[in-house]
C-alpha cells in the first residue's frame, strides 16, 4: 500500500494532542488520525535503560521489538518524547495547547490538574479548546479515583454478566472492547464539541468556544446494553448468560454442523422465520399459527432449536450456508482470522490493506471505517518511533536548537533521527 505525503482528509486542519497511552485515548486520536487530524502523541521518552513510550509497544506480538499493534494503533501520528512530570515539559503541553483544537488524555482523574495542565488552566490560554477526558468512572462520583481499565468497565458495564454459558464463569471478549467503545463515545463527542464551537464563533471567541468531555469506560459499555435496565425496571427481570443465543428474540442462535464447524443462524424475523422453516423441511412450523411472531418463537424456543439442530447435524456449515442464502435466510460462519484473510469480501470492500516493514516485508493491516464517498479515510504516515518527531514539533513552537539539546541533556526529551521506522 502507498502511504501518501500528507492528508486531504475532512480533518485536515484539526490539531490534536494526545496526551493518554495504552488503547482507549491512542483509538479515539487515531480514528481522528484516520481522517486527516494532525495528531501529536505524547508519551515517555527513551529512558538510559532503552525503554520508553506508550507502554502498547511493547504489547503482544512482537517484531524487530515493536508491538504489531503499534503499527495499527498508532499509524498517522507524530511522536513526541516528553517528561510529563517535569515543569518543563509541562510548560511545552501549555504552548502546544494554545494552538491546538482537541487534547486527548486517559489519565486517572486529577493527573492533569497535579501537572498543572488541567482544563481551568489550558483553556484559559484557549478558550476553544476541546478536552476529550477517558477515564474508569468519569471525572466525578465516589468511584472516580479508582483506577480502571476497560475489562473492569465491561463488568461493571453489564456486559460481562452476560457473557458464556448459564451457570458458567462469565468470559470476557477476547478484544478491549470497553476502550474501544469509550474511543468511539469520545470521538462522538469531539465531533459535537466541535459543531458547537463553529456555532459559537463571535468576536469575543473567534474560534468559538470549546468544552470538557467526560467518557467513562463504564458508560460507554452501559450505553451498549439495549433493554437490560428497562426490563429491569418494569418486570424485575435481570438478564443473565445465554450462551450463543439472544434472549428473547428467536430463533437466533449457533448450531453445529457435521463437519464439527458452527453455522450461525438468525431467522427471528416473522417472513424470514417461515422461509427457514421451510427450508429445513419444517412446513408444519411455518405454517403454525402460534408461531407467526416472535412472542409466540420464544415460547417455544426449545423446540426451534431443537428442530434447526438436527437439520444442521446432517449437514456441513457450507451445505447448510448455501442453502440458507439461496432462501435469504440470514447466517454465516464463525470466521477466524485466518478466514477473514481469505475472504473476498473483505478484499473487495479494501478492508485488507498493508504497510511495508523496514525489512520490505508487507505488515496485513485492517482497512479504515467507516468509509466516505468523498473524503475517506488513508494511511499518510507511518506509526512513528519514540520521539521521531521531538525536534520537528519543539522548533515548531519556538524553540531553539540549544534550547532542545538542553532539555535532551536533562532528559526531559527523547528525540529520534535514525531515519529508520520502527
Amino acid at each position: 500500500m502507498k502511504i501518501t505525503s500528507s492528508s486531504p482528509g475532512p480533518l485536515k486542519d484539526l490539531k490534536v494532542l494526545e496526551l493518554g497511552q495504552l488503547i482507549a485515548g491512542p483509538f479515539a486520536a487515531k480514528t481522528l488520525a484516520d481522517f486527516g487530524a494532525e495528531v501529536i502523541k505524547i508519551e515517555p521518552p527513551i529512558t538510559p535503560t532503552g525503554t520508553g513510550g506508550d507502554p502498547l509497544r511493547r504489547w503482544r506480538l512482537l517484531k524487530d521489538g515493536t508491538s504489531l499493534w503499534w503499527h495499527v494503533q498508532s499509524q498517522n501520528k507524530r511522536s513526541l518524547a516528553l517528561n510529563l512530570k517535569e515543569a518543563e515539559a509541562q510548560e511545552i503541553v501549555r504552548r502546544l495547547a494554545a494552538d491546538a483544537d482537541v487534547l486527548i488524555e486517559n489519565f486517572r482523574p486529577g493527573t492533569l490538574e497535579n501537572w498543572g495542565l488541567g482544563p481551568d488552566v489550558l483553556q484559559a490560554l484557549n478558550p476553544g479548546l476541546i478536552i476529550l477526558r477517558i477515564s474508569g468512572y468519569g471525572q466525578t462520583g465516589p468511584y472516580r479515583n479508582r483506577p480502571g481499565f476497560g475489562v473492569i468497565a465491561e463488568a461493571m458495564g453489564g456486559l460481562r454478566y452476560l457473557t458464556g454459558e448459564p451457570g458458567r464463569i462469565p468470559v470476557r471478549v477476547g478484544v478491549s472492547i470497553g476502550d474501544t467503545l469509550a474511543a468511539l463515545h469520545g470521538v462522538i463527542g469531539i465531533l459535537l464539541a466541535l459543531q458547537h464551537r463553529h456555532a459559537t464563533v463571535s468576536n469575543e471567541a473567534p474560534k468559538g468556544r470549546g468544552q470538557v468531555i467526560d467518557v467513562a469506560l463504564y458508560e460507554a459499555v452501559f450505553n451498549c446494553m439495549e433493554s437490560l435496565l428497562p426490563e429491569y425496571s418494569a418486570f424485575g427481570v435481570i438478564r443473565g448468560p445465554a450462551g450463543s443465543a439472544l434472549p428473547g428474540i428467536s430463533p437466533t442462535n449457533a448450531y453445529r454442523c457435521k463437519d464439527e464447524g458452527y453455522a450461525l443462524i438468525a431467522g427471528n424475523g416473522d417472513s424470514i422465520f417461515k422461509r427457514l422453516m421451510d427450508s429445513i423441511g419444517r412446513n408444519d412450523l411455518a405454517d403454525d399459527p402460534t408461531l407467526a411472531d416472535n412472542a409466540g418463537r420464544v415460547s417455544r424456543v426449545g423446540e426451534i432449536d431443537q428442530a434447526i439442530g438436527e437439520w444442521c447435524a446432517h449437514r456441513t456449515v457450507d451445505e447448510v450456508l448455501a442453502i440458507l442464502d439461496k432462501a435469504a435466510v440470514p447466517s454465516g460462519r464463525i470466521y477466524s482470522v485466518a478466514d477473514i484473510a481469505a475472504d473476498p469480501h473483505y478484499q473487495a470492500r479494501g478492508m485488507l490493506d498493508s504497510v511495508q516493514m523496514d525489512d520490505g516485508s508487507m505488515l496485513a493491516v485492517p482497512g479504515i471505517v467507516p468509509k466516505l464517498s468523498v473524503t475517506p479515510g488513508q494511511r499518510y504516515r507511518h506509526a512513528p518511533r519514540i520521539g521521531q518527531d521531538t525536534d520537528d514539533v519543539l522548533r515548531e513552537i519556538g524553540l531553539s536548537a540549544d534550547q532542545i539539546q538542553s532539555l535532551i541533556d536533562k532528559r526531559i526529551i527523547s528525540n529520534d533521527v535514525s531515519g529508520a521506522r520502527e
